[in-house]
């Protein structure tokens, strides 16, 4: 008695990476109620929100702090406006993602949308956090799956 036996030897094929990138903002200045979490924690303690955030973007807990220690001093001595760490981390936020912009821009955001700003940063850094991606493969058969068909 012949028993056919069938073997099918394909190449495999290597998973194919896909990755998705912008260099735009992810989010949008005011679109704060894309993530509920973020846009609370924000509006209820601006400065643990900021220390949390440049903490999950790998800089110093404390630095935000020193936006605290500037607005001191700005009320008593000197009367800019443009909080410096706010201003350097959005900097920093956008050069590490490759994001499109200028300092003109950020100027104008960490000034007049701070809460706002911080909270497009901790967004941003979230997505990129959550990396995604796709992974295609083809299935392979084994000969000992049609053998065990022929019987």
């Amino acid at each position: 008695m012949a028993t056919n036996v069938v073997i099918n030897n394909q190449p495999r094929q290597s998973p194919t990476v896909i990755s998705v990138q912008s260099n735009q903002w992810s989010t949008g200045i005011c679109d704060c109620f894309d993530d509920l979490e973020i846009c609370c924690f924000a509006s209820w303690c601006l400065p643990c929100f900021a220390c949390k955030t440049a903490s999950d973007f790998g800089e110093c807990f404390c630095l935000p702090l020193l936006d605290m220690v500037f607005l001191a001093f700005q009320m008593l001595l000197c009367p800019t406006c443009i909080p410096p760490v706010s201003m350097s981390m959005r900097v920093a936020v956008r050069h590490h993602y490759k994001i499109q912009g200028d300092m003109c821009g950020d100027c104008v955001y960490t000034t007049f949308c701070n809460i706002c700003s911080w909270c497009q940063m901790a967004r941003e850094i979230k997505r990129h956090k959550q990396s995604m991606t796709f992974i295609t493969t083809q299935p392979v058969y084994t000969a000992s799956m049609f053998y065990n068909l022929g019987r």
